[in-house]
């Protein structure tokens, strides 16, 4: 959220945000149905967030690492569409919405800022759109990890190495594949020296490669 604000202006934001959150692993920071009232920043961890059918079986719909922003789905009806849940022992900052309203009036970039996040997350669900209507079960593992690995890498984050903490069960969910497609597809990059799995590290040993897939 800070990215492009000057010193007085991040300033102003940083006295906005109330507090740090602490959120167990499997803990739910919000949700479906809840009133919405904040936005969050991952301060540390990770978080997936999920979304519930109305016979009550859930699908993952996102991966959120630390810089990343939560809660924007709750912007257009004030509650939550969707859940999020710590994949490990996570932080957060909380921005109340409210508030942020007033400084994105006073504070033109602030506003700008968000409606790029906003922008951000409609390029982010067109993209999974595509994973899951045109590509294979190889592409789609093979687009995932590389998404993981350019979203850290812009955080400062090594793009070859990352624990990835969703389960290959959750990996399953979000990409539209069974588990044992997942482990399946993991294990068979490892065999072509693709990657390099040890639980939930992952090593990308040939990025080329990967983007070939």
């Amino acid at each position: 959220m800070p990215q492009g604000l000057s010193t007085e202006e991040l300033s102003k934001l940083e006295t906005l945000i109330c507090s740090a959150r602490s959120v167990h692993r499997g803990e739910a920071l919000y949700r479906s149905g809840d009133r919405f009232d904040n936005l969050y920043a991952v301060r540390s961890g990770s978080m997936k967030t999920l979304m519930a059918h109305r016979d009550g079986r859930e699908q993952v719909t996102g991966l959120r690492l630390a810089g990343e922003a939560l809660g924007l789905d709750g912007i257009s009806e004030d509650r939550h569409a969707c859940s999020a849940v710590a994949l490990e022992d996570s932080t957060v900052c909380i921005v109340p919405y409210t508030a942020l309203k007033s400084l994105c009036r006073e504070i033109g970039s602030m506003q700008e800022r968000l409606h790029k996040l906003l922008g951000e997350q409609i390029v982010r669900e067109a993209a999974q759109m595509m994973v899951l209507g045109s590509l294979s079960a190889d592409e789609r593992v093979a687009a995932f990890l590389l998404d993981v690995s350019e979203r850290n890498a812009q955080r400062g984050y090594s793009s070859a190495e990352f624990n990835l903490r969703m389960t290959r069960e959750d990996m399953g969910s979000y990409l539209g594949m069974t588990l044992e497609t997942v482990s399946r597809t993991l294990s068979r990059f490892q065999k072509r020296g693709l990657i390099d799995t040890q639980g939930k590290h992952i090593r990308i040993v040939d990025l080329d490669g990967l983007r070939q897939v």
